[in-house]
Parts: C-alpha cells; structure tokens; sequence
C-alpha cells in the first residue's frame, strides 16, 4: 500500500505523469490511495468572496466560514477533478470526503509543530483513521481520492485537516509500505532558503529533534512524515511534485527526502 499526497503546483500535472506513474505502481501489485490538498484553489475561492487568509505556524485559520469554503472547494471541486483525471487515464478512481463514514475523526488542534498553543479556529488533529472505505475501494482496484476535512469525534461539525498531516494519519492506519508528499520544493532542507542544505536522508528520531526549526508551510510535511512514521508507515520520502519523473523515481526510492524509522 502507498499513500500519496497530492498538492500545490503539483497538481497541475498537465502531461499525466502522476497518472502514469500511478498505473506503473499498480501494475507492480501496489494499492494506492491519494491525499489531495488545494490550497491555491481555497485561496482563489476566498479571494472571490473577499475574505483573507491567515496562516499561523503553516496552518490556515478556519473560521466557520472559511470552513464551508474549504470543504467545498476540496470535497466537491479539487478531488472530483483529480479523479476525473485518473480515469481520463485509465485509472479507476473514487473522490471521497475525510468526513465520509467517517473516515478522518479528528478533535480541534490546540497546538503548533514546535509545540507552541495556538487557537486555530476549525482545524483539526487527526485522532483516529476509519479505513473501511478506503480497504473496499483499494480492494475493487480503485484509487481513493481523499479530501482532508474530518468529523470531530462528536460527529458534530467539521474540521479542516491539513493535507499533509491527514496523508500522515492514513498512511500509519493502513501501515503503507510508503507515504510519498508530493510538494513544490526538492525536500526538506535544514537552512531554507539555502538549496545546498537538501537533507537526502533522515531518521526520524534525528528529525524530531530539529522539528521546531522549521517554519511555515515546512513543519507540517515534518511534523506529517514523523506522524506516518510513529503510526506505523515504512517510510516517507519528501519530492519536488513540479518534477514530472520526480514520482516515479520516489517508486524507486529515489530522489527528494527520505524519512526512514
């Protein structure tokens, strides 16, 4: 099993390498279940309506409206798109919400990677993992394609996942052979913005104790590959997901950042 995060300027993906090299996986024998984000695409949409953004510690603040925009745009607009793109390949896919069964159940987040208390509004930490629906999909040969926005355990209300870190979460319940994040840098590096200081291998138990150096939309891709480690997950290798051979070199473990246990 290989869980993939989707997301950012990857998701372009204009000349279907991400579907090909999906369909290279599945020829091997591995299932596949994909993570989508959609940042740029929640941005555009709070954009039109005029509301602002605000990110703290590389999480985005949610209030309630900002919610309803959120789950929009990634369960009904972004993840139906990108399975509509894997089928236009061949690939059978499913979008799914994380809120479906459901699957994600996540409780409001309270603090930052570098462990700092934060109010956060709607966003939330993934608590438990319900893999009935991806198992019954991957089981059919399709690929889920999930929307990271949960239930809180009260089934109450929503709550917005960032999409790493619920990659994370799925990628330790179904103990994947491999959570692959696909971002829009090479990796992970110690001293951003210097290019040269790439980080081509890491244990996590080195990583974890330089997590609270990174900042912004870094420390959830950390803090995520430490999560998938801890719950259970193999290894999580960081790659450029602008690079259009950088996924299928990550099959061969390959290229990026690796975070082994």
């Amino acid at each position: 099993m290989i869980v993939v995060k989707f997301g950012g300027h990857a998701m372009a993906d204009e000349n279907g390498a991400f579907a090909h090299a999906i369909a290279a996986a599945q020829a091997t024998g591995e299932s596949v279940v994909v993570v989508h984000g959609g940042g740029p695409q929640i941005d555009a949409a709070l954009r039109v309506k005029g509301i602002e953004s605000c990110f703290i510690g590389g999480f985005r603040y949610t209030t309630p409206e900002i919610f309803d925009v959120v789950e929009q745009v990634l369960a009904n607009e972004v993840g139906p798109k990108v399975a509509a793109s894997l089928i236009k390949s061949g690939i059978k896919a499913q979008a799914i919400s994380g809120r479906t069964l459901p699957t994600l159940i996540a409780r409001k987040k309270e603090t930052l990677v570098n462990g700092r208390a934060a109010d956060l509004g709607q966003v939330g930490d993934v608590v438990r993992v319900d893999i009935t629906k991806l198992l019954e999909l991957t089981t059919q040969g399709v690929v889920p394609v999930v929307a990271p926005v949960s239930s809180d355990e009260n089934g109450v209300s929503g709550l917005n996942v960032n999409a790493d870190l619920a990659a994370a979460a799925i990628a330790g319940a179904l103990d994947a052979s491999a959570l692959i994040v696909m971002t829009d840098v090479t990796g992970i590096y110690r001293n951003w913005p210097d290019t040269t200081s790439l980080i081509e291998a890491i244990s996590a138990t080195e990583l974890n104790t330089i997590k609270a150096s990174f900042a912004q939309g870094m420390a959830p891709k950390v803090q995520a590959a430490l999560d998938a480690i801890s719950g259970g997950a193999k290894a999580v290798r960081i790659i450029d997901g602008t690079d259009p051979h950088s996924f299928a070199d990550a099959l061969q473990s390959k290229g990026g950042t690796l975070v082994f246990a």
